[in-house]
């Protein structure tokens, strides 16, 4: 709710006509985060302009947000795809960082410091003395099946 006050106050100020529900459903994708909030504001803006009457509705902004692979949680087309690497090609783990980078042929820093902790803060990842590990919530979020809790190999005892 806060979040969408900031995002139609800043609709009011880019004289944007912006409805409640395309607030909220723009705040609502923003990660809890004020900038992320004002970047998706301005895009869908574009959008609604393009496509519509300049107008964001919620059925644009959704449109909109879905065209630019956002999802309802906030996760971006990386961050679905460092779940699916995790889990398709190292069973959920535990992977190491290095390995991670590798596969998603992108660097370390990138990874730590701008899709892990978003995935971490929302329990999509853990992090543990051995490597990354999936949660049950990433599985199901992309809508594979929960591996057994000791993973692929099964508990040691």
């Amino acid at each position: 709710a806060e979040l969408a006050k900031i995002v139609n106050r800043s609709a009011k100020i880019l004289r944007i006509e912006c409805a409640p529900e395309g607030a909220m459903e723009i705040a609502s994708r923003s990660r809890g985060t004020p900038r992320i909030a004002n970047r998706l504001l301005r895009r869908v803006r574009d959008y609604a302009e393009v496509q519509g009457d300049g107008a964001i509705t919620h059925a644009i902004a959704r449109f909109a947000l879905d065209c630019l692979e956002i999802d309802p949680l906030g996760l971006d087309l990386m961050d679905r795809k460092y779940l699916s690497v995790m889990i398709e090609k190292f069973g959920g783990g535990p992977v190491g960082i290095e390995t991670m980078s590798a596969a998603l042929s992108e660097e370390r820093g990138t990874l730590e410091d701008v899709h892990e902790p978003y995935l971490l803060q929302e329990g999509f990842i853990q992090r543990t003395p051995r490597g990354r590990v999936a949660t049950p919530r990433a599985f199901t979020h992309l809508g594979l099946k929960v591996l057994r809790e000791g993973g692929p190999q099964g508990d040691l005892f």
